[in-house]
């Protein structure tokens, strides 16, 4: 079948956007880019009970953060819409009448209470399927077991829903790009409800509809549909749309780091990483979660990471752009098994992006920090501090860490570096030391190093005991780059003045 490839990511607005959600877009995204194909986003909003204030514009904009490009949808319009589903309720009842109709569904009136008592019995008779089906349909208050005088008087006095009638007894195959072929039996199937007494339809239905009325030729979701596969391949039936249903690819799960269970935001909150990708404030109780945003990822690192989750291209690369992900994407490549989620790996993408951003774009994001400090230093200082350190760093927030010294003078000094590298005879070594750098006309990092090798000619003690204290003087700990490259950046006069105010404060301690 020859036809234009369109995918659309439907999220429920009930809350964050999870990461596997993301996950679910992008890869919709991919393969809709790699095939010249539209990329739909459409709002899954028919359980108002669910409904959560912000959370539609809360996965727009995590959208929007990740670069994934919507080419129709609430905001951006299209030819289909709306895409909003409590924008369309009007669409669904239509196409639950034809099912009726046809005779493959039918109105039932049953009460919570008469639906407790069914599956209440089931249970005491011990069978082990406890669900409203072909066998017990016939036991309830419905269309099919009552008088059409009868559902018909119901229909206006009490709230009924639609059910579809499951067939008895028939297989169900369908091929999953992902899965490979996947076989049911009806009766293992339940009448699930189709249209509720709200007046709105259940996801099933709608999502049949719309990805019908859209001309969504294929469907890319989470594992956790896969038990509703056969349903709506029944669906697309009964309506008379077998031959333009779309194909389906069910995506593993994203595991918690040990590899057990789906990855919740309860894992990241006891092990200390994000799994929405901006941070979310919960309206009703305030809760503040954290976000990759916030937490300092690069966009394309989250993408890159979220991205290998559950696929590879089957070559050793790993860094990859948007771009670059669009051009080698493929569906057959996606595993089967759960993807187990990996905050060191994560933290090493992040990584890799940031040591590949040139020094200007860095130096002006680690500007915005030292400013929120009230540290104001010139551009070209902030460009040298970056360039030494961000080899070390995982993001932009470590930067600070690694460089405080370049911006403040210690007032305090590692008292465990000090029992290490601080000797009897330190002092005077520094103070020889000291009077060398004196001398110098130029200080550049090779004058420095120069300089420290004219003084250890013809000494009994050897680098370490030199460049040890010395960092600790200029630093306060045994951290950062080079003791000569620090040097040069302070420049000789502070460079002087903290290593006396080193030698001083360490002797009284």
């Amino acid at each position: 079948m020859d036809r234009k490839v369109r995918l659309r990511f439907a999220p429920s607005p009930t809350g964050p956007l999870h990461m596997g959600g993301v996950r679910t877009a992008l890869f919709n995204y991919l393969f809709a880019r790699k095939n010249n194909g539209k990329f739909i986003l459409r709002i899954e909003d028919t359980d108002q009970t669910r409904y959560v204030q912000g959370a539609e514009d809360y996965i727009i904009e995590s959208l929007k953060w990740c670069g994934i490009e919507i080419d129709e949808g609430v905001e951006e319009g299209g030819p289909y819409g709306p895409y909003r589903q409590s924008d369309r309720k009007e669409i669904y009842k239509e196409f639950a009448e034809k099912l009726i109709e046809s005779g493959n569904a039918y109105y039932a009136f049953d009460t919570p209470e008469e639906l407790d008592a069914m599956r209440e019995r089931l249970k005491e008779e011990k069978n082990s399927i406890q669900q409203y089906n072909a066998v017990t349909r016939g036991e309830m208050r419905n269309s099919l077991t009552l008088s059409e005088e009868e559902a018909n008087r119901l229909l206006k006095e009490i709230p009924y829903v639609v059910r579809f009638k499951m067939p008895e007894d028939k297989e169900v195959i369908v091929e999953d790009i992902i899965r490979g072929t996947v076989k049911v039996n009806t009766n293992q199937l339940d009448d699930k409800v189709l249209f509720k007494s709200d007046g709105m339809p259940t996801y099933h239905l709608a999502n049949i509809v719309d990805d019908h009325l859209m001309k969504i030729s294929h469907v890319i979701r989470g594992e956790e549909w896969l038990p509703s596969l056969p349903l709506h391949v029944m669906l697309y039936r009964a309506l008379g749309w077998d031959d333009t249903k779309p194909e389906f690819a069910h995506l593993p799960l994203l595991l918690k780091p040990s590899g057990k269970g789906k990855l919740s935001k309860r894992d990241g909150d006891a092990l200390g990483f994000p799994v929405f990708p901006l941070e979310w404030t919960d309206p009703k109780t305030g809760e503040v979660s954290r976000g990759y945003r916030e937490d300092g990822y690069f966009p394309e690192a989250f993408n890159n990471m979220l991205a290998f989750l559950g696929w590879n291209p089957g070559t050793e690369e790993e860094i990859m752009s948007m771009r670059e992900l669009v051009n080698v994407f493929d569906l057959n490549k996606v595993h089967k098994a759960g993807a187990k989620f990996d905050q060191e790996k994560a933290k090493w993408f992040n990584h890799k992006y940031l040591i590949g951003k040139s020094n200007e774009k860095l130096a002006n994001l680690y500007q915005k920090e030292l400013k929120a400090k009230d540290i104001y230093v010139d551009d070209s200082l902030v460009l040298k501090v970056v360039s030494l350190i961000k080899e070390r760093a995982n993001f932009v927030s470590d930067f600070w860490e690694q460089s405080y010294f370049f911006f403040q003078a210690p007032t305090e000094y590692d008292p465990k570096v000090v029992k290490k590298r601080w000797k009897e005879n330190t002092p005077e070594i520094l103070y020889g030391l000291k009077s060398k750098l004196e001398e110098l006309e130029t200080f550049g990092h090779d004058d420095i190093e120069k300089a420290v090798q004219n003084f250890l000619e013809g000494k009994e003690f050897g680098m370490g005991q030199v460049m040890n204290p010395l960092r600790l003087t200029l630093v306060g700990a045994g951290i950062g780059p080079g003791v000569t490259e620090i040097a040069e950046l302070l420049g000789k006069e502070e460079t002087l003045k903290r290593m006396q105010a080193g030698i001083d404060n360490i002797q009284r301690q």
